[in-house]
């Protein structure tokens, strides 16, 4: 049973929520973020960048209590204001390549989280959860949404369709000409038929925002233990959300790239390989694997398919069976030594939205030795490992949609 609420949002006035609306901080390199700074005064960049106002690095505590203080000065004035009542807040992208996404931003419930109605596949890095949770403590707000997604829902659908015939309260396009298009639902009878409908799923799933959602629970954890007179209504009980169906997540795979061969020679290396694969050159010709347990790989100028071997692997689990975890049981771990796929500077991603050239280039410029590529996992390999309590190795999804941050602010 998903607790899902409305909430009263704190939003960008219309004529500027197209200046403010940011993609996530860590997604800019360093002249776009300066660019940015520097010709837009209302970019949400200046929030979580409070240092640029100073032309200096600020971190840790200080820094949260000035992204505090950026923020206050945009309510003060009146780049943001906050709905005078609590709403469902229907959310349509339109991106580039014309795929659509159309679901619900709402707050979730960190019980929910806790009582696993709200499923996992990822691990979480515990100083990074805490290093977060002390920001939103501090800050005060979340400005960008955990990616939550549920089974196609007839009802839920015909609502968000009936509230798209009106008119939109935000339609901006950005800069990478993907279209946002915001609605507020507000209608008693609608607003309960909604919640109804959540309340009846008996499990949602996270499809990106493990670590936002796993630190919006430690912080629901330390206000309840510092609040004598916790009722579970206090608004940091929930989290921000945005709730899409599962027919609507695109998931792209990660492909991997790896500096050295661990002190092999190439043709060692496929001597190795040749234990457990059915290895085809297939020349300089892109090749990308199309079926699941097929792998490509970019060496030397060539690339290969990689077959897995029935005979040379054994599956006893849904992630067993999962792509990511055989490349990295039967290449990266055993063969090329890479055992902590988060930290080991041997080994990077390229997330499969780019073109396998990408993986090339890498290999070419000799800032890599070998990449790997594989098919992408569907919604319900996700579900499936969810279900067991299982994770899936780090960087297996690229997931969309990506929300903007600063559309729609969720005060704690």
């Amino acid at each position: 049973m998903a607790t899902i609420i409305p909430f009263r949002a704190v939003r960008p006035t219309r004529d500027k929520v197209s200046l403010v609306a940011a993609r996530s901080y860590q997604s800019y390199t360093l002249e776009q973020l300066e660019a940015r700074l520097r010709d837009n005064p209302f970019s949400f960049l200046h929030i979580v960048n409070p240092g640029y106002k100073y032309d200096k690095v600020i971190s840790g505590q200080e820094r949260y209590n000035l992204v505090r203080n950026r923020y206050l000065e945009f309510k003060e004035d009146h780049i943001f204001v906050q709905d005078a009542q609590p709403n469902y807040y229907i959310y349509k992208i339109v991106d580039r390549d014309r795929q659509e996404f159309n679901g619900i931003v709402a707050a979730a419930s960190a019980l929910d989280y806790e009582k696993d109605t709200i499923k996992k596949h990822e691990d979480t890095i515990e100083p990074r959860e805490v290093v977060f949770k002390d920001y939103l403590k501090t800050v005060g707000f979340n400005a960008e949404p955990v990616l939550l997604t549920y089974p196609d829902n007839t009802i839920i659908a015909e609502v968000i369709e009936a509230t798209q015939t009106e008119r939109a309260e935000f339609e901006f396009t950005t800069t990478y000409r993907d279209t946002h298009y915001l609605w507020k639902v507000s209608d008693a009878a609608t607003v309960a038929k909604i919640r109804e409908e959540f309340k009846a799923m008996p499990t949602i799933y996270i499809a990106d925002g493990h670590h936002r959602s796993s630190s919006s629970f430690l912080l629901y954890k330390d206000e309840k233990e510092r609040n004598p007179n916790h009722k579970g209504d206090e608004s940091y009980n929930f989290f921000m959300a945005y709730l899409i169906p599962e027919s609507d997540l695109k998931i792209h795979e990660f492909n991997r790239i790896v500096k050295d061969l661990n002190g092999l020679t190439k043709e060692e290396f496929l001597i190795e390989l040749d234990t457990i694969y059915r290895i085809e050159n297939r020349g300089n010709m892109p090749y990308k694997p199309t079926q699941k347990h097929h792998f490509s790989m970019y060496l030397d100028g060539e690339f290969y398919s990689l077959y897995l071997r029935k005979t040379g692997y054994t599956i006893e689990t849904s992630l067993d069976a999962l792509d990511a975890q055989i490349l990295y049981k039967t290449i990266l771990q055993p063969i090329l030594g890479i055992e902590d796929l988060r930290d080991d500077a041997r080994i990077a991603y390229v997330n499969g939205k780019k073109d396998v050239i990408n993986v090339k280039s890498s290999i070419d410029s000799g800032s890599y030795a070998v990449g790997f590529g594989m098919v992408p996992v569907d919604i319900e390999e996700i579900k499936q490992i969810a279900n067991e309590g299982l994770k899936m190795p780090p960087k297996s999804t690229f997931i969309e949609p990506k929300l903007r941050s600063g559309v729609t602010i969720y005060e704690f």
